[in-house]
């Protein structure tokens, strides 16, 4: 019985610690705006049924942003998966010249800001996928950064 009293203190303790450091943390960024490191949070999220997925190419992650190298062409991929890690999907590049349009799968871009573009579906098909949870993984020169996402229908 004192193990058990022991250990609901320890529940307890660690729930309220929890409670204090999530308050503590920053709000997600406005709509359109990255938050820390290349990868931001899409928008809407969660989204029924596209997404907008903002990112940064050749940033450093230093606050504010400087472009690293601007003459610097670095090879960009980003993609979509379930939480079996299936590949779902790989979003559209909106604005970024001539790339504009073009999947976001071993794309040379230069240093600069972006958006890509989900319509729901899966690859290879037109139907929506399914309500759940989804990781996006944005690879800038082969070093991965990754995101989850929220379909709701």
């Amino acid at each position: 019985m004192k193990h058990r009293w022991a250990a609901l203190g320890l529940v307890l303790a660690l729930s309220a610690l929890m409670v204090s450091t999530a308050s503590a943390q920053v709000g997600p960024p406005r709509q359109g705006q990255r938050g820390p490191g290349p990868l931001g949070q899409n928008y809407p999220n969660p989204f029924n049924p596209e997404t907008t997925i903002p990112f940064a190419v050749g940033y450093d992650d230093g606050n504010p942003p400087v472009c690293t190298d601007p003459s610097r062409v670095y090879r960009v991929s980003l993609r979509i998966y379930n939480i079996l890690s299936q590949m779902v999907s790989i979003p559209i590049l909106q604005g970024g010249g001539e790339s504009r349009g073009r999947p976001v799968q071993n794309l040379q871009l230069p240093c600069g800001e972006y958006t890509a573009f989900w319509d729901g579906t899966s690859i290879g098909s037109s139907q929506q996928v399914a309500s759940g949870i989804y990781m996006y993984k944005l690879e800038i020169d082969g070093r991965p950064y990754t995101r989850k996402m929220l379909v709701t229908k």
